[in-house]
Formats: structure tokens, C-alpha cells, sequence
């Protein structure tokens, strides 16, 4: 038995009586052994190791004081909760490295999942004391009572309105598939568009929890060669992706997409106004007529909305050679479009439409771990992300209007303008 069932009177008095009756007995144990009998101490070795302890002390004998031991059993008591301390820190890194202070749910919840750890087999156990006082400690304050409140309690109004805007979120990213490409900001955007009022760093919040996140952009490669021997246009934009209105200045490029039954070469013409997509097309090889077919889309998708003149457009691209080919030239020449080509190998020069490019790879080709069979597999595909593009998709340039909203907006500002000046000439004849 441990000699902790024996208080420090009793242990004082015992090594007192063996240092006294020594000369009674013919040897030291002999004395221990007495002593242990009239004071009812189980085993003479547990007095023994008292009467060694206490010759150390004195001096008399070799060996680590009591006053060391208790200081190396201190020590160890340090470095043993500075090591969980250091577990726990580790453990919470990422939510104290934020500028600011996690929701109580989310602390609770970190509490929740670690209490009970420990580092290595012979650490202290992270119990919840020891979790709050380390996190309070690095102004994540939290108490104990706090933890047990939140266990023992329903939930609260916040977690409600959480699980409520989770359910939204869900909705809508399986309202169509397109709306998984989306981040948090644009999700954010269609909610509130939808008239669902909730704070953006709410929604990067819980879709952070979620696990959702929107398609991210990687490097291209580039796909248009110039041929020197063609003439080229002047550059018309500088770079100035900006238009007044509608069907002024449209930038075309294409991209290449690998598809299970080879590449796929996707051409877009993107009106800059309200940054819509107007004309598109799939095919098998880059050629002019690729970028030709994208233009007659354009013009025609126009020509149903009511445009007949095009003589104030600009069409930008590239230096491809596919864009600066004599029959591109003519085709845009018959319209009364002005062409614009862009500097060699500078794609600065056409950003725009190489950012079309981007997010076409990024929320369509290459998102997921979708195969495309091939060429007529694409076309479906791009048809309906175009759509999306257009009509669904929030745009950042348009104050989060979609492209077709900002050019609806722009038509009928414009009719209101018309009709009222109208009817002030009106009333200046009547005059």
C-alpha cells in the first residue's frame, strides 16, 4: 500500500520513535519493525523508506530531497500542461487565426469534439476546464458553464436561421446544376435577388461549414497562332473594355476543350455593354470558319431583337490568323463593322474575352470530373451554360444584374427618356 493512506504527523512521529529506540534493539530494522507494530503501520519497508527519506533530508544520506522531488514533480506538472496547452492551440488553429472572434456554437462545438484527448499515451486529458481556460486565455473566452449550457439547451434562434439558409443554399444548388459553379458571393447574390435576406459572410459561413464551394479558375493555354503575312486591323480599344450601350463594341476569342473523343474548339462573341454573350460556336478545328459561324450567330441573335444597323459596332479580337483571314475581314465588311485586332501575343489586349473563356472552362468543361463524349455532347452543354450565362448568372460589372437584365434595364430606361421627351415636344407645340 502507498504510503499516502498515512498523514505527515503520523510519518514525523514514526521516524522520531526509530531514531529514539534505536539502542534498544540490535539492529535498525529491528527497530523499524517494532516501531511499525506499536503505531499500526501495515509493512516496516513503508516505514523504512520514511526513516531513508528523512536521512536525506538531513543530509545524512545521498539522494533527491523531498523539497527536489516536489519541485522535479512540479516541473513535470508544468511541462506536462504545457504540453496540452500546446495540443489544444494546435488543435484550434484554425479559427484563432481569424481577426475575429468565433460564434459560441463554434467553440462549443471544438470543445465538444476534443474533450477527452490527449498528446501521447502519458499526457494530460484535455478536459473541458482545461479546453476553456487555454482558449480563454487567447481571447477566445469562453467558461465552462457556458460549454454545459449549450449541451443541455435546445436550439437556439441563430441555429434556426443557420439550418434555414443551409436549406436555401441546398435548393439552390440543386435547382440546377450550373448553380454548384457559383461562390459565395455570387450564391449570395441570387438569394438576396430572390428576396432571401441574409448576410454575405452568413452564406461564406455556412458553406464553408457545408463543405461547398464554387469552380475555380486554372492557367490556359493558348490556342490562336497569328499569321504575319495577313493584315490586320488597328487596335480601336486600348484595352478600354467599356461600351455607352448595347451592340457598340463586341470581343470575340475562342478555347479549346478536350472532350473523350478528341478537342473541341468553342468560339464566343461577348457584347461589352452588359458583358452578354451574343454569339457562340462548337467545332472539331479552329479554322476561320469557326469564328465566322459565332458571327453570324451574333448578328442574327441581334437582327431577331430588333437591331438592323451595325454600322457603329466594333468587332475586337485577337491577331489570330483565324480573325485577321481575308473572308472574316469581308464578312465583317458586309455588316459595316469596324474591325479592331489586338497587339501579337498580348493578351491584355483582349482580357475581356479571354475572361468568358476562363469562366466557360472553369463552370462548365472542367468542373467536376464531367467527361465530355465529344462534340455533340459539348454543344448541349454550352447551349444551356450560355442561357444560364445570360439570364441566371449574376455579373459583378452589372451590379450583380445578369447580362440580360442590365440590357433589359438599359432599353427600357432608354424608352422611358424617349417617351418623355416626346410628349414635352408635345406640349411646347400646343403652347
Amino acid at each position: 500500500m502507498g504510503s499516502q493512506r498515512y498523514g505527515s504527523e503520523l510519518r514525523e512521529r514514526a521516524v522520531k520513535m526509530v531514531a529514539e529506540v534505536r539502542g534498544e534493539h540490535s539492529s535498525e530494522y529491528a527497530t523499524i519493525c517494532h516501531v511499525a507494530e506499536l503505531l499500526g503501520i501495515t509493512t516496516p519497508e513503508t516505514l523504512r523508506k520514511w526513516v531513508r527519506q528523512d536521512q536525506v533530508d538531513s543530509g545524512d544520506r545521498a539522494g533527491t530531497s523531498t523539497a527536489e522531488a516536489e519541485q522535479i514533480r512540479a516541473l513535470k506538472r508544468e511541462v506536462a500542461e504545457l504540453k496540452r496547452a500546446n495540443g489544444i492551440l494546435k488543435a484550434a488553429s484554425g479559427f484563432l487565426c481569424g481577426r475575429a472572434r468565433p460564434a459560441t456554437p463554434v467553440i462549443v462545438e471544438f470543445i465538444r469534439a476534443h474533450r477527452g484527448h490527449r498528446v501521447g499515451a502519458d499526457g494530460l486529458i484535455w478536459g473541458v476546464e482545461s479546453i476553456c481556460a487555454v482558449l480563454t486565455e487567447h481571447g477566445m473566452a469562453i467558461a465552462p458553464s457556458t460549454f454545459y449550457d449549450f449541451l443541455t439547451r435546445g436550439p437556439s434562434a441563430r441555429d434556426w436561421s443557420d439550418a434555414l439558409t443551409i436549406n436555401m443554399i441546398h435548393d439552390l444548388r440543386t435547382e440546377h446544376w450550373l448553380f454548384k459553379v457559383l461562390g459565395a458571393r455570387k450564391t449570395w447574390v441570387v438569394l438576396t435577388s430572390r428576396g432571401h435576406r441574409v448576410a454575405r459572410c452568413t452564406v461564406e459561413r455556412l458553406m464553408r461549414l457545408m463543405g461547398w464551394h464554387g469552380a475555380l479558375k486554372r492557367r490556359t493555354v493558348r490556342t490562336t497562332r497569328p499569321d504575319r503575312s495577313h493584315e490586320r486591323a488597328p487596335d480601336h480599344v486600348h484595352r478600354r473594355f467599356l461600351a455607352p450601350a448595347p451592340d457598340q463594341l463586341w470581343v470575340a476569342d475562342f478555347t479549346y476543350c478536350r472532350t473523350a473523343s478528341g478537342w473541341v474548339y468553342t468560339a464566343f462573341i461577348t457584347d461589352v455593354f452588359a458583358r452578354r454573350i451574343v454569339g457562340w460556336k462548337c467545332a472539331t478545328s479552329m479554322t476561320e470558319s469557326l469564328v465566322r459561324a459565332a458571327l453570324d450567330y451574333a448578328l442574327h441573335e441581334r437582327m431577331r431583337s430588333g437591331t438592323t444597323d451595325f454600322s457603329s459596332l466594333t468587332h475586337h479580337s485577337d491577331a489570330g490568323s483565324q480573325y485577321t483571314a481575308l473572308a472574316f475581314s469581308t464578312a465583317l465588311a458586309d455588316r459595316g463593322i469596324t474591325p479592331s485586332i489586338g497587339s501579337i501575343g498580348d493578351s491584355y489586349d483582349n482580357a475581356l474575352a479571354e475572361s468568358i473563356n476562363s469562366s466557360y472552362k472553369t463552370e462548365l468543361v472542367e468542373f467536376g470530373d464531367v467527361v465530355w463524349a465529344g462534340l455533340p455532347d459539348l454543344q448541349i452543354g454550352t447551349a444551356e451554360w450560355v442561357h444560364w450565362y445570360n439570364h441566371k448568372r449574376p455579373n459583378g460589372f452589372c451590379n450583380h444584374l445578369t447580362p440580360a437584365h442590365a440590357e433589359r434595364v438599359y432599353y427600357d430606361h432608354h424608352q422611358t427618356l424617349g417617351t418623355s421627351t416626346k410628349s414635352d415636344q408635345q406640349d411646347q407645340t400646343s403652347a
